[in-house]
C-alpha cells in the first residue's frame, strides 16, 4: 500500500515519472526496501511498471541531481551496467530520485565479469582531474574542481578536505598533526607514477555492486569524478566482498602499477576519514592507524 502520510509526495513523484517517460503512471504500491544509511528507499509499482525511488529531505535535491548526472556519465561509456535515471525532483517535504528497478540474482559469479568491465570504464579519461560539478560521497560534500595535478587534487579536495571536516567535528590533536605531515609528504607516493584522469565510480564498495537476475554485474550509487583508477580498485578492497577472480580480470585487462599496494592505503584513507565524519569515532582508530602506516612508508 502507499503510505498514507506521504500520499501527496507519491502523487508528485508519479507526475514526475509521467512527465519524464511520456507515459501516464499512478502509484499502486510503495514498498520500503534497502537503500543504505543515507536515504529511504522504495520499490514503486503501478500499471505494470516498477521503479526504484530514493527519498531524502527537500534540501537534498542537489545530491540526487548530481547522482543522476553521474549515472548518465557512466552509462554513456557502455562499459558496465548502471541503473538508468528516470527523473529527480522535490516538493516541500522531500527530494527524490527515480531509477530503473533492478532485479538482483543470488550469485557472485557476475562480479568476475565486472573486473574487465571496470578496467574498460577506466579507459574513459579526461584532460584534468575532477568533474564538471560537485557531488557527494555518502552525504558528505565532494568537491570536484578541475585540477591538472593529481597530488594537489588529492591533497586539497580529498584527504585534506576530510581532515578539515574532521577538525570541525572535534577530531583534533594527533589526527590533525599526523595528517598534516602526510599531506606534506604526498609526493613520495608518486615518485615514479603519473596516473591518468580516469572516469571513476568513486564509491565502489561491495554494497554498491551486485549481480542481476540475468547474471550481469551492475554498479550504482556513484560519487563520480575523474581520478586515479587505483582509487576505485582500492575501495573494492576496503570492506571486502569482491572475489579474487574480479581482480585477476581487471589486471588482465589493464595491469595495475607495482606501487598500488601502498597507494591503495592512501586512497582508502579518504573513505575512512569520510566514515569518521559520517558515523563517528568508531573509525578514528582505523583512520589514525592508516595515517601512521603511510607516514612509515614515507620515512622508509
Amino acid at each position: 500500500m502507499v503510505p498514507a502520510l506521504e500520499a501527496a509526495t507519491w502523487q508528485a513523484i508519479a507526475a514526475d515519472i509521467s512527465n519524464a517517460t511520456g507515459s501516464p503512471f499512478s502509484v499502486s504500491s510503495a514498498e520500503p526496501t534497502g537503500g543504505g544509511s543515507i536515504n529511504r528507499a522504495f520499490r514503486l509499482d503501478g500499471g505494470g511498471q516498477r521503479f526504484f525511488v530514493k527519498l531524502n529531505s527537500a534540501g537534498r535535491l542537489g545530491m540526487f541531481d548530481a547522482e543522476q548526472a553521474g549515472l548518465v556519465e557512466l552509462a554513456a561509456t557502455k562499459t558496465v551496467r548502471v541503473p538508468m535515471p528516470i527523473c529527480c525532483g522535490s516538493d516541500t517535504h522531500f527530494s527524490w530520485i527515480v531509477l530503473e528497478h533492478f532485479e538482483f540474482g543470488n550469485g557472485r559469479g557476475g562480479l568476475v565479469a565486472l573486473g574487465p568491465q571496470l578496467a574498460l570504464l577506466h579507459r574513459r579519461t579526461a584532460a584534468n582531474f575532477g568533474w564538471n560539478r560537485d557531488n557527494t560521497i555518502g552525504s558528505t560534500p565532494q568537491h570536484n574542481e578541475w585540477c591538472g595535478d593529481w597530488i594537489i587534487f588529492l591533497r586539497e579536495h580529498r584527504i585534506g578536505f576530510q581532515l578539515q571536516l574532521a577538525q570541525r567535528n572535534g577530531y583534533r590533536g594527533r589526527l590533525q598533526s599526523s595528517g598534516e605531515k602526510l599531506l606534506a609528504g604526498l609526493d613520495a607516493f608518486f615518485a615514479d607514477y603519473r596516473p591518468e584522469a580516469s572516469l571513476l565510480h568513486g564509491d565502489l564498495w561491495r554494497g554498491n555492486a551486485a549481480v542481476l537476475a540475468d547474471g550481469e554485474p551492475a554498479i550504482f550509487d556513484p560519487a563520480v569524478y575523474y581520478g586515479d583508477r587505483e582509487a576505485d580498485v582500492a575501495m573494492t578492497e576496503l570492506f571486502g566482498g569482491f572475489p579474487q577472480a574480479f581482480y585477476r580480470g581487471y589486471d588482465d585487462a589493464w595491469p595495475l602499477d607495482l606501487g598500488y599496494p601502498v597507494r591503495k592505503r592512501l586512497y582508502n584513507l579518504y573513505h575512512l576519514l569520510n566514515h569518521l565524519n559520517l558515523f563517528g569515532g568508531s573509525y578514528l582508530v582505523q583512520a589514525q592507524a592508516a595515517i601512521d602506516g603511510l607516514l612509515g612508508e614515507i620515512r622508509a
